[in-house]
C-alpha cells in the first residue's frame, strides 16, 4: 500500500515522501497515529502542490539569505569594551554584543544564535572573525574589532 507520511519517521522517510508500506502496518499503525494517509490521486495532487509551495518558500528564503550575506562580506564591526591596563576585557564579547553591533551600526538583523565566534568568548582586545549561519549552505565570516571604550 502506498501512503503519503505526514511527520518524520527514522528508518522510514521524510514528511511529504510517498512510499510502499505493508497494509497491516499503514493501515493498523501509520494512519490511525496521524503519522500518514493513503496515497489516492487527490491526496497526492494534494501533496504535489505542497511540495511545490514549500520549494517556493524554501528558495525565497535562500535567497535572502544570500542577499544577506552579500551585504555583510565587507562589514567591519567595531565593539566597545571596558578595558583593564593589561588589554584584557572585563568580561567577555559574545555573539550577542556582536549581533547588537550589527543592529546599532549596519541596521542588520541577524539572530544571534546564528553567529559562532572560534572558542565562543572573547576576552582581549583585538581583531576577530565571526561565522554568520544564514541559511543552509549560506555562511559569511564577519570581521569585527574590539576596541578600549
Amino acid at each position: 500500500m502506498e501512503v503519503i507520511l505526514k511527520k518524520d519517521i527514522p528508518n522510514l522517510g521524510f514528511a511529504t515522501d510517498v512510499i510502499k508500506v505493508r497494509n497491516g502496518f499503514a493501515r493498523n499503525y501509520l494512519i490511525p497515529q496521524g503519522l500518514a494517509v493513503m496515497a489516492t490521486e487527490p491526496n497526492k495532487k494534494m501533496n504535489a502542490e505542497t511540495l511545490k509551495q514549500k520549494a517556493f518558500k524554501e528558495d525565497k528564503i535562500k535567497n535572502e539569505a544570500e542577499a544577506m550575506a552579500k551585504l555583510l562580506e565587507n562589514v567591519k564591526v567595531r565593539i566597545g569594551a571596558k578595558v583593564a591596563s593589561t588589554g584584557k576585557i572585563f568580561g567577555a564579547v559574545n555573539a550577542l554584543q556582536i549581533a547588537e553591533a550589527l543592529k546599532d551600526q549596519f541596521n542588520y538583523d541577524v539572530d544571534r544564535k546564528k553567529i559562532h565566534i572560534e572558542g565562543d568568548k572573547i576576552k582581549e582586545v583585538g581583531e576577530y572573525k565571526a561565522t554568520v549561519m544564514l541559511h543552509k549552505g549560506v555562511t559569511v565570516n564577519v570581521d569585527f574589532e574590539v576596541v578600549a571604550e
